[in-house]
């Protein structure tokens, strides 16, 4: 009998969700309410990248395939985090309630980290210095999983690219909206959850965009779009560099960063009574917790899970929409090409 939150593929240990498990069954087999995907492409989170790459240098490709073969999913052991993937539906169970037609191709909005996943090619493709991953295998997912079909007007890999952060946009602008912030901060403004964030704050009514990035390059490529009113360099992970570099204090931050330690800057850089979004799964949350504790500052704080009602198609008609958003992300995929 399955679960839709796939409990059945659990192997180890029992009673635990698959996000939490250790290992899971990976087998291509259709359950009643599962839908069986080949993979083609795998998209590996910034955090996750990062830190392999830095890890492991010329050895990611067989870190990935390790990982894959002893969890039966891409769980980064030192992250805890994953990815998302993208394929072509192969089998759809008679209870499956996700919609979905064999022969859809689809992008996976759950993550790898609870994903059962197999790598039939060794990744051969893929020479490791992106964080998208040409990939031959096979997935799983629940009756509680969510995917979206992949739109015909733009190419898989921007496609991949935007939907890979989609519940950043979709929140930020939740969040902009419900406190009818003015003024709103984003660490990480240059990058993919971060251009779409600027967007999105602009569309829910912030008067004052800040961009946070770390090199004068990217404040360059920042300011020409005009997605930030006011770009500043300044490492994330200094706070008071951060408080110095953005001044006034904002409504709202968005942590957008690839890399630990930003928790403090996004902290003090937000006025009393404002909020923190955290969307990075570099975050620590109790070093959020303590260290707002700490700096005796009013702030509310939240954690960005990637879901949002409606995300998906939030975040692609703004990529459709926000010609500057398009143009950074075609930037980052040439640049890593």
């Amino acid at each position: 009998m399955t679960s839709p939150y796939g409990l059945h593929r659990v192997l180890e240990p029992a009673g635990v969700l698959p996000q939490q498990a250790w290992r899971l069954d990976a087998t291509p087999e259709c359950g009643a309410d599962e839908v069986v995907v080949d993979v083609e492409r795998l998209n590996l989170d910034a955090a996750s990248f990062r830190q392999l790459r830095e890890e492991h240098g010329p050895s990611i490709r067989q870190a990935v395939l390790d990982v894959v073969a002893e969890r039966g999913k891409m769980q980064n052991p030192v992250t805890g985090s994953g990815g998302m993937l993208l394929g072509t539906v192969r089998a759809v169970g008679p209870s499956s309630p996700l919609g979905l037609e064999v022969g859809d191709r689809v992008a996976t909005l759950v993550s790898l980290t609870l994903t059962p996943l197999r790598v039939t090619d060794g990744l051969a493709r893929w020479d490791g210095t992106t964080e998208q991953v040409p990939c031959t295998g096979t997935a799983v997912l629940f009756g509680r999983s969510i995917a979206a079909v992949l739109p015909c007007d733009l190419p898989d890999e921007l496609a991949l690219s935007v939907l890979d952060v989609c519940g950043a946009p979709a929140l930020t602008n939740r969040v902009v909206r419900r406190r009818a912030a003015e003024s709103v901060l984003v660490l990480g403004g240059g990058g993919k959850s971060g251009s779409l964030s600027l967007a999105a704050a602009r569309r829910a009514g912030a008067s004052r965009l800040v961009a946070l990035v770390p090199t004068e390059a990217e404040a360059s490529r920042v300011g020409s779009s005009g997605l930030a009113d006011e770009i500043v360099v300044a490492d994330a992970r200094d706070p008071v560099a951060v408080l110095e570099a953005v001044g006034t204090r904002v409504d709202v931050t968005v942590v957008c960063v690839d890399v630990p330690g930003c928790e403090h800057g996004a902290i003090l850089a937000t006025a009393d009574g404002g909020t923190v979004v955290f969307f990075s799964m570099a975050t620590s949350f109790s070093a959020a917790a303590l260290g707002a504790e700490g700096l005796a500052a009013d702030v509310e704080m939240i954690v960005g899970n990637g879901y949002v009602p409606g995300h998906a198609a939030f975040a692609l008609d703004l990529l459709r929409t926000e010609p500057a958003v398009r143009a950074l992300f075609e930037h980052r995929q040439t640049a890593q090409a």
